[in-house]
């Protein structure tokens, strides 16, 4: 009988679409009572041959392909949940590695009703062998780059405000609804809020954990943290009162840059107001750099951390800012 259904949204993941199945394979919850259902975005690459090539070699495993034809994550999810048989709904991604005890874990949670979601913490490493990656992956994980959010910078086992992936019954989307398809991000954070204003809890473990590879170059980083800021500030339209301070910092550090820029054409004070945020700005991101590059004893780090820093603030702040002003369109595919 089938107990957990963990459902994968996928879109052209043909490198590392089998390092999931492998690890879900290799889970020390029983085969027998899961299944995988992966809504793929009808994808380009061989994403499909190497399932379909996985399933032929375990067929110990219960593995089915459903199309996403609308080629976003909120309706890979949905369509994925429907057709999921499971008593539990696990949720993972094509790019993440759960470690072996990852679904006994989330399954025992759920059990003893510790909440209404239960998720873990992202060990973050590099998403290739570069000095950049490594820097992006140390700050992804760090406070200056991640605030106070427990599921990157970990944690005793505490009720959050969100978690990575997340595991529910499936009773709860028949209660409070499915996932937002509306958002192309942010669709899981929109989701806990509504776990939370129907009296639920949004619960972290940190014997919960997966493997997460961050990006491996600064444009990636960019785009990633764009779409972060963009559809925050479109789920903000939804829930306002949802912000938090992590989450306004970089807008207000870039509308400072902004407005001060303006006045310093003409006023002598913005100018020295500028130069002294700029200051002292980089002395933090580097300061934190040399930190790094002493403690993982990588002089690359001295440079790479404040560059991924300085993408992460800047690239987010933008975007949230361009977010409130322009209303956003679902007609991408997920990524």
């Amino acid at each position: 009988m089938i107990n957990v259904s963990v459902i994968v949204p996928c879109y052209n993941e043909q490198a590392t679409i089998c390092q999931l199945l492998d690890a879900i394979y290799g889970q020390t919850y029983p085969l027998d009572e899961i299944e995988v259902v992966i809504a793929d975005g009808l994808s380009t690459d061989h994403t499909r041959t190497e399932i379909n090539d996985f399933q032929l070699s375990h067929p110990q495993l219960e593995i089915r392909i459903i199309d996403n034809i609308h080629r976003v994550i909120p309706s890979g999810l949905n369509r994925a949940i429907e057709a999921a048989k499971g008593k539990y709904i696990l949720r993972l991604d094509a790019h993440s590695i759960p470690n072996l005890d990852y679904i006994r874990n989330c399954v025992k949670g759920l059990e003893e009703d510790s909440g209404d979601n239960i998720g873990g913490i992202w060990k973050i490493r590099p998403g290739a062998p570069t000095w950049i990656a490594k820097a992006i992956a140390i700050v992804a994980s760090h406070p200056l780059g991640a605030g106070d959010a427990r599921y990157r910078i970990g944690g005793e086992a505490q009720e959050v405000d969100t978690v990575p992936f997340g595991a529910f019954r499936k009773e709860l989307f028949n209660r409070i609804g499915m996932f937002d398809e509306t958002l192309l991000t942010n669709e899981d954070y929109e989701f806990n809020v509504r776990i939370k204003q129907s009296g639920g809890r949004v619960w972290m473990d940190p014997s919960i954990y997966s493997i997460y590879f961050a990006r491996s170059t600064l444009r990636d980083l960019s785009k990633q943290y764009w779409r972060y800021g963009y559809w925050k500030a479109q789920m903000l339209r939804k829930h306002p009162k949802t912000l938090r301070w992590r989450q306004i910092l970089p807008p207000m550090f870039v509308l400072a840059l902004l407005g001060l820029g303006f006045l310093s054409l003409g006023w002598n004070l913005a100018r020295l107001l500028l130069a002294i945020i700029v200051i002292l700005y980089a002395i933090v991101i580097f300061s934190i750099g040399i930190q790094m590059s002493l403690k993982h004893k990588r002089v690359s780090l001295a440079i790479g951390v404040p560059l991924a820093t300085a993408i992460i603030h800047l690239s987010w702040g933008v975007a949230f800012l361009w977010g409130l002003l322009v209303k956003a369109s679902v007609n991408e595919p997920q990524k």
